[in-house]
């Protein structure tokens, strides 16, 4: 069998983040209000989530939509920088890139989301030619991505058909419906909510019991507790591992570098224990800085830091 070109397609949205950090409270009647920073970063949990993968040596392609406009070739330029492949992403100067004003205030956060066309990817656009070079399908904002959902079942068939496993982060529901995703977890090898997305979809009053429900649906399980770190089962088998201790300055993405790293531990056959060790690591690190991926670490400084969590 020939080798594959890629050893992630990542099915997702596109769009930036303007993340505003101060510690003020936006107020309506034109009052002007000065802030400490702002920057214009990589947005979206699929984008965040590729370009830590990447960061750690793996080979991702990158299938989406975005516009013919500034945010829209800002993430194109910021993901080609990373090394993704955007061969596959559609243009489309019909629509409009989507954005998120993110006021970051401390540990907390206020989102504004214009969402553009980060629904318009459907699952027709993702090609048999481009899964055959891929070994791993993974799709993040499920919830989000509603011209994906109905095709996805059939998509993720596909993969698995043509030799590819699949990985879900369902993100957050906005409707709080979480509904339609028990079919399409059957068809999902590695999932990857955080506690209160596993709680809420299984309906568990823990989040072990969480782990346990959805453990029983999907051969691999991983869940993502913030400062708690993280837990995880698969086929029966449990780890558990604490958060790193980290200057936090930005949570923004934290929970897609965590992705980046337990898949990438897991694609190598790693034990659980040390991919969920390293997707812990991923995630801690990328706090240290504004934005999703300022602070991906490198492989090397990733399973360093892993090493240390795991004694």
């Amino acid at each position: 069998m020939a080798p594959k070109l890629f050893d992630l397609l990542v099915a997702g949205e596109i769009n930036p983040d303007l993340i505003l950090t101060g510690d003020i409270e936006p107020v309506f009647g034109q009052a002007e209000k000065l802030i400490d920073s702002a920057d214009l970063e990589v947005g979206s949990s699929s984008a965040i989530f590729a370009c830590g993968a990447a960061r750690l040596g793996l080979k991702v392609a990158f299938a989406g939509v975005c516009g013919d406009d500034f945010f829209g070739r800002f993430m194109l330029a910021e993901m080609t920088k990373r090394g993704i492949d955007i061969s596959h992403i559609v243009v489309d100067p019909a629509l409009q890139t989507g954005l998120s004003v993110i006021l970051n205030r401390g540990g907390d956060r206020a989102i504004l989301t214009h969402p553009g066309c980060i629904a318009a990817l459907r699952a027709e656009q993702i090609p048999d030619d481009l899964l055959k070079k891929s070994r791993h399908l993974h799709m993040a904002s499920y919830f989000l991505q509603t011209a994906l959902q109905p095709g996805l079942p059939d998509l993720f068939t596909r993969a698995h058909t043509l030799g590819l496993t699949t990985s879900l982060d369902p993100n957050w529901d906005p409707s709080e419906e979480w509904r339609n995703l028990d079919t399409l977890l059957r068809s999902v090898d590695v999932f990857l909510p955080n506690a209160a997305e596993a709680q809420s979809l299984s309906g568990a009053v823990t989040v072990e019991a969480a782990l346990d429900d959805l453990g029983r649906i999907c051969s691999t399980v991983a869940i993502k507790l913030g400062e708690k770190g993280a837990i995880a089962v698969r086929a029966g088998q449990h780890a558990r591992v604490p958060a790193l201790a980290a200057a936090v300055v930005d949570t923004v993405g934290a929970g897609d570098s965590f992705d980046a790293g337990f898949l990438y531990g897991w694609l190598k056959g790693w034990s659980l224990e040390h991919a969920l060790g390293l997707g812990a690591a991923c995630g801690s690190l990328s706090t240290r800085a504004a934005g999703g991926t300022a602070a991906q670490p490198l492989l090397d400084e990733a399973s360093r830091y892993a090493g240390r969590n795991l004694g």
